[in-house]
């Protein structure tokens, strides 16, 4: 489509009789563009010439300038060497002429018109490259072969608005050059090395150098690692390590647009493909916010930029609510979060706006803002640039000055600053704060807690003089804080304990400041529950989870959370990756579980619940990877495989914030003898094997510490039987030889990974099983035995002992599940265990009722006092906030009236069971 159908606007002609001027000398100017060419001349000398030495040209491109660049693009990588430097010139001109008129006509919006001047930079860049490197070859002293594309291993990064397709009309390039050291010979390096120097040198002098038609780019190279002491062009390696050992927040950032421009593609995505680690960290990383504003610091005192808004002489760009602010606001959170989710990536300011908002880390409508002032900006950028071609963001500083850029912009010289003015302050508002947090809170005036404050220094995360400044600033308001806590001093000792735990400070003291609801969340915590406190110190990067908008959003379920670890997992290439990536992942659930369980969004039951479908995630998402890593030594699972059965409280879908998983491994190898891979096993060898395996994936302590400790006892013949079960063994096993006890776990069985026919045959025979062994002879007595044996065991429950003792929790649940397999019931909790028992005659609903009751009452306490001490409680000694969770949960007033409760329901309880189980 032609120039004429798409003007949508056009300058106002400064110097009028100028416009004119040049206007008539373009014979067959449509009359529809005469305005913008008039008013284009009319404000800039610049434009003014290159519409008198381009006029044919450019009247041609009136008719599809989209096909005047694409064949503008096409000639430039045939140009000889020779000819190289005039003709990008002579380009340059064109193209600058052709981007600044749609730019002024409204022909292309600035995203156009920004990737057009990208795209010719890049294609400059590539063909001088590429005919240097050709000139050395031709020398001897490159070696020949290769896509000449390639640039014999050389690889131009674009960074900076380069690299995210974003270069204004007068702007530089900034450019890193590397070169790929293992295609050469080690002898070799250093006349390699000097020959992609020169080639580096020669093409900054054909881009750069002025020259008859001018310059093509102003070419810098100071992005590269430690520019003042280092070549032009390095190899890789060097850069590599570099970045590894002493790469610092600024560089960081600006990888976020780098870009390998010309050069040798492949070689240059490995590159960038190997600094992800240095560029996105794993951790949300709000460390970065202070490293972006001690840059704007900088930058403001280098310039003299800092005091109230005067628009005569404001930096556009550097000043206060310039583009530099939008930029450094979108990069600075693209840096914080990026690590932990790719679509936060992007190179360009809008599509990063764009991308943060959608994540839930820029209100959408700040984004639209920021983005909105960022265009603006970036055209009356524009604007002052097409005057005189000048690299300047600086806006004029008189009144002529305004007038003429007014006229540029199509507007009168009061709406204009009016108009900048205010979104320059606005830019201010809305990126400041981030930057610059409130004034912290005043200190408590009082001794309170100087004691223990005193010694804070010398913990491991106040050791850095950084750590201790950030730490200074919060401590006021986790003062107070702590302070207004019910019991003051218990909070404060639990505060000390974790600050006394933190390996380190600067990540997570940034990440308090940044978001202060988080004070508050750490004194609740350590207000309440010690165990989640000592917990947090040793893993505070599971508060990233906290900042991410869905924390507190409802419960995913089993199958969302399965589904999310096995997308996790399969971005990890190596093993060793993927159980880390586990570790990571399952700690920052368990602590979103614990948080929901204190802040009392979710109760005792559901917390049970939320725990066991998070161990069945992990177990469900990890096999997977086991078997896979398994197969690649061993070769794959013969026959159908192993089938995870959980046992226990993980069968019954319900455990606490501190259980082990009782799991057992039944395989059907199908008949094979053994495996078929690069080191076979027999197959009950590759069973065994791959059972310890798992375990150690679940159980092995890391980086990240222990997913779970896994308990295997309840396999046929406990431990005195193999680690794994042939499918017919089992069987056998269990209607042969098993004892009641074994029956009896039976009753909460249920496979969580492996072949699904394999586990639909499992669960088939289970209830077969259950069914079968109803009418067993010797179950009432077995299990009065086993109550005698357990209560001699126990002789002196302990008052809040939830779990032990005749009528408590593990009464309770050995009974339900005799009433299950006396009933031949296939259920598996608790409630729908005794259900059975109601609908088969052999239990009174009454007493069902009362047993559900009793055992939901100690399933209560149980809970809270996992969560909150990791063991069993001692509510006379308990903390103040703890004891109040525990009331919460038991729907009890005081401490009294819950210790009635338990004894009452202990009582009733024992009473159902024992006249229960007594010969009829």
């Amino acid at each position: 489509m032609s120039f004429a159908k798409r003007l949508t606007r056009h300058p106002f002609p400064f110097d009028p009789t100028r416009g004119q001027d040049v206007a008539a000398q373009l014979t067959g100017l449509p009359a529809v563009l005469a305005p913008l060419v008039v008013g284009a001349a009319g404000c800039s000398p610049y434009l003014a010439d290159l519409l008198r030495r381009e006029s044919d040209w450019i009247l041609a491109a009136f008719d599809d300038p989209e096909a005047a660049v694409a064949t503008l693009m096409s000639e430039i990588p045939q140009v000889a060497l020779d000819d190289l430097p005039l003709t990008l010139r002579t380009c340059k001109r064109r193209i600058a002429l052709l981007t600044g008129l749609a730019d002024l006509g409204g022909v292309w919006p600035l995203e156009t018109v920004t990737q057009v001047l990208t795209d010719f930079a890049d294609a400059a860049v590539q063909a001088a490259i590429t005919t240097l490197v050709a000139a050395e070859v031709a020398r001897g002293k490159l070696p020949a072969g290769g896509d000449p594309a390639e640039a014999g291993g050389m690889v131009v990064l674009a960074m900076g608005k380069m690299g995210a397709g974003e270069l204004n009309y007068s702007s530089d390039i900034d450019l890193i050059c590397l070169f790929d050291e293992t295609r050469f010979d080690p002898e070799n390096y250093h006349d390699v090395r000097a020959a992609f120097i020169r080639v580096t040198r020669k093409m900054t002098a054909i881009l750069s150098d002025q020259r008859e038609g001018g310059y093509v780019f102003r070419t810098d190279l100071r992005l590269r690692p430690d520019a003042s002491v280092t070549p032009v062009c390095l190899s890789m390696e060097a850069a590599e390590r570099y970045y590894e050992s002493v790469g610092r927040t600024w560089e960081r950032a600006a990888y976020i647009k780098a870009r390998v421009c010309a050069g040798d593609q492949q070689a240059g995505a490995r590159f960038l493909q190997t600094l992800r680690p240095f560029v996105w960290r794993k951790h949300l990383d709000f460390a970065a916010i202070q490293d972006a504003h001690d840059m704007r610091l900088k930058i403001r005192d280098h310039k003299g930029l800092h005091g109230p808004l005067v628009l005569e002489g404001h930096n556009i760009k550097l000043g206060r609510g310039g583009i530099r602010e939008i930029e450094f606001f979108t990069q600075t959170r693209q840096l914080i979060a990026g690590g932990r989710d790719t679509s936060l990536r992007p190179r360009t300011t809008k599509d990063g706006l764009a991308q943060l908002a959608k994540a839930g880390w820029v209100p959408e409508d700040t984004a639209a803002l920021l983005y909105g002032h960022y265009r603006y900006h970036r055209e009356v950028e524009h604007r002052l640039q097409m005057i005189n071609d000048a690299q300047t963001q600086t806006l004029p500083t008189d009144a002529t000055g305004f007038a003429r850029l007014a006229a540029f912009t199509g507007q009168d010289v009061a709406v204009l600053r009016a108009d900048l003015a205010a979104r320059i302050e606005e830019v201010h508002a809305l990126t400041e704060g981030f930057f610059a947090p409130d004034a912290p809170a005043e200190p408590v005036t009082t001794d309170w807690g100087t004691d223990v404050v005193a010694r804070w220094h010398s913990y491991p995360a106040l050791r850095s003089e950084r750590a201790t400044k950030i730490f200074e600033r919060l401590k006021p308001e986790i003062m107070a804080r702590l302070h207004e806590a019910v019991k003051p001093d218990e909070a404060l000792a639990q505060f000390d304990g974790f600050l006394a735990g933190l390996p380190a400070g600067v990540q997570l003291f940034s990440m308090f400041e940044a978001n202060p609801q988080l004070t508050q969340l750490i004194v609740d915590i350590c207000a309440t529950a010690p165990a989640l406190a000592q917990y947090l110190s040793r893993n505070a990067s599971v508060l990233d989870a906290v900042i991410g908008g869905a924390f507190f959003a409802p419960w995913p379920g089993l199958a969302s959370l399965t589904a999310t670890l096995a997308q996790q997992l399969g971005r990890v290439d190596d093993y060793e990756g993927q159980l880390l990536t586990a570790r990571r992942w399952a700690k920052e659930w368990h602590f979103r579980i614990g948080v929901h369980y204190l802040r009392g969004i979710i109760n005792s039951d559901q917390a049970g619940i939320c725990y066991a479908d998070l161990a069945e995630a992990v177990v469900a998402g990890l096999w997977p990877a086991i078997t896979a890593e398994f197969a690649r030594k061993h070769g794959p699972m013969p026959g159908r495989g192993g089938a995870v059965v959980a046992m226990g409280s993980l069968g019954a879908a319900r455990l606490t914030a501190t259980s082990d998983l009782d799991l057992i491994m039944i395989y059907d190898a199908a008949g094979a003898e053994s495996s078929d891979g690069h080191r076979p096993l027999p197959t009950r060898s590759y069973f065994a094997r791959l059972t310890q395996a798992l375990v150690t994936a679940l159980s092995a302590p890391m980086a990240e510490g222990r997913l779970y400790e896994v308990d295997m006892r309840l396999r046929p013949s406990g431990r005195q039987g193999p680690v794994a079960t042939a499918l017919a063994a089992f069987q056998d096993y269990q209607q042969n030889e098993a004892w009641t006890w074994e029956h009896l776990a039976q009753t909460r069985a249920r496979t969580v990974a492996g072949d699904a026919g394999l586990c639909a045959e499992i669960e088939e025979f289970r209830q077969q099983l259950l069914a079968r062994k109803a009418s067993g002879p010797t179950v009432l007595a077995d299990v009065a035995e086993m109550r005698a044996r357990i209560a001699a065991a126990k002789t002196s429950a302990a008052v809040w002992d939830a779990k032990i003792g005749p009528g408590r929790l593990q009464d309770i649940e050995l009974f339900a599940q005799t009433v299950a397999l006396r009933s031949g019931s296939a259920e598996r909790d608790l409630p729908a265990q005794l259900q059975a028992g109601v609908v088969n005659g052999w239990l009174d609903a009454a007493d069902a009722r009362a047993l559900e009751q009793a055992a939901g009452l100690f399933w209560k306490l149980q809970t809270a006092a996992r969560f909150l001490t990791g063991a069993d409680v001692d509510l006379d000694t308990l903390a103040e906030g703890a004891k109040r969770l525990i009331l919460r949960e038991t729907t009890c007033t005081t401490v009294d009236a819950l210790k009635i409760r338990l004894h009452d329901a202990e009582q009733k309880a024992q009473n159902i069971i024992i006249h229960t189980l007594e010969p009829q």
